[in-house]
């Protein structure tokens, strides 16, 4: 996932670099607490995939109250919470090549365009790929961090998170206009039949262009791209106003912030059918029905992602940073982890493979994610004490600075 080589690099002071425009030569005094945020949202997206059996759950939906559960509180959260993450990550790219007298605009324009190549191979696995869409998107950042008031960039996230795409599709429903009232193109998935039934060529042959095309649909129907966009400047100005990096100035809002969050989440899942029953009722029509539904789910999962990430913060900066301070090791290999988790749970689901979306319950998706995370981190913490970067980070970082003496092994401890 972006952000993560990002943060292999960022989030320390910079030691001399060996050549003008290299890579640093070690890390040190990371935010740990950026790992351990991104380590959550990671695990948590991971519930959710294992939970869905890699998206053909929706293919033979089975409702109950586990899935119900895992995807109101993690559905949506854990996506958000890496977008928010990655414009964080960014500033922090930016900011520091900046303090070494270097502009880092053109370096960081090649991070995307290889992150475009990490996600398409990516995409052949698994089609909910979101790495080529996040890197898309990350090239208006390099225009937007040239308006220097934050003021303006808070403001340009707020407009973008009350989902301004959805609240025009609403208002074109329903004034009858046609595009607006037209079935959804992400309903219509040519993907999923092979999914359901067909060997490795033909999942490999289809996610190509013809398995993806529903997914991006999804994304400009439901608001998605005008969503991250809005997370990745909130991400941005948190950089600039050093949140993460001095909690202490925080923490006197934090926890009413986190009731606030946690008090409209539960006020909105309570409250969303009862609010789509009342607007079908008005008579506006399906298209202006729709996207009145999908706000209020995109309204759910930002309130859901803020209560996340300030519950999360809020354990990191006080007498409990032990019970999350060991996602900060998967945080740091979200690339090489969520590349790796596909690789091996979606052979495992679909019929190419083991074909198990429709043989394990809930129950035993559940166990067996659960399971999966435990051994990531302790995987994670045995990977890190060895080596500086993970693979796919390392291969990532390599290529963007187009040297391959970037530091990988952890040099062993120098003995009297």
């Amino acid at each position: 996932m972006p952000g993560t080589a990002d943060t292999a690099e960022a989030h320390r002071n910079h030691p001399v670099e060996p050549r003008s425009g290299g890579p640093a030569a070690a890390p040190a005094n990371r935010l740990d607490v950026v790992d351990v945020l991104r380590g959550f949202a990671l695990m948590a997206l991971f519930l959710v995939h294992v939970i869905e059996s890699y998206e053909l759950f929706w293919a033979v939906e089975k409702p109950g109250r586990i899935t119900d559960v895992v995807f109101a509180l993690f559905m949506g959260k854990s996506f958000s919470l890496l977008a928010l993450c990655f414009g964080f990550s960014f500033f922090i790219l930016m900011d520091r090549a900046a303090k070494r007298g270097q502009d880092f605009t053109a370096r960081f324009a090649w991070r995307l365009l290889l992150l475009e190549g990490i996600g398409f191979l990516h995409a052949l696995i698994y089609r909910g790929d979101i790495m080529q869409t996040l890197a898309a998107i990350g090239f208006l950042l390099l225009f937007f961090n040239r308006i220097r008031s934050n003021a303006v960039l808070l403001g340009g996230a707020v407009f973008c998170l009350i989902g301004p795409s959805l609240i025009v599709q609403m208002v074109a429903g329903a004034l009858g206009v046609g595009w607006a009232n037209a079935p959804a193109q992400s309903s219509v998935d040519p993907g999923m039949p092979v999914y359901l039934g067909g060997d490795l060529w033909q999942v490999l042959r289809v996610n190509l262009w013809a398995g993806q095309q529903s997914k991006y649909w999804f994304f400009l129907e439901y608001g998605r791209m005008v969503q991250i966009l809005g997370l990745y400047l909130l991400g941005l100005v948190l950089g600039r106003t050093d949140f993460f990096g001095d909690l202490a100035k925080s923490r006197a809002w934090r926890r009413p912030a986190l009731l606030g969050a946690l008090v409209a989440a539960v006020l909105l899942f309570v409250a969303r059918e009862p609010l789509r029953l009342w607007f079908s009722g008005l008579g506006y029509g399906l298209g202006a029905d729709r996207a009145f539904w999908a706000l209020l789910n995109m309204w759910l999962d930002l309130a859901g992602t803020a209560f996340w990430a300030l519950l999360v913060i809020a354990l990191f900066d006080g007498p409990a940073r032990r019970l999350v301070q060991p996602l900060a090791a998967p945080g740091r290999l979200t690339l090489t982890y969520y590349i790796l988790q596909s690789a091996v749970f979606v052979p495992i689901f679909y019929h190419y493979g083991l074909g198990k979306y429709d043989d394990w319950d809930a129950a035993t998706r559940l166990w067996v994610a659960l399971f999966a995370i435990a051994v990531q981190i302790v995987a994670a913490h045995w990977w890190l004490a060895r080596f500086q970067y993970g693979p796919i980070e390392w291969v990532w970082r390599a290529l963007t600075y187009l040297r391959r003496d970037v530091p990988f092994r952890r040099k062993a401890p120098a003995r009297d």
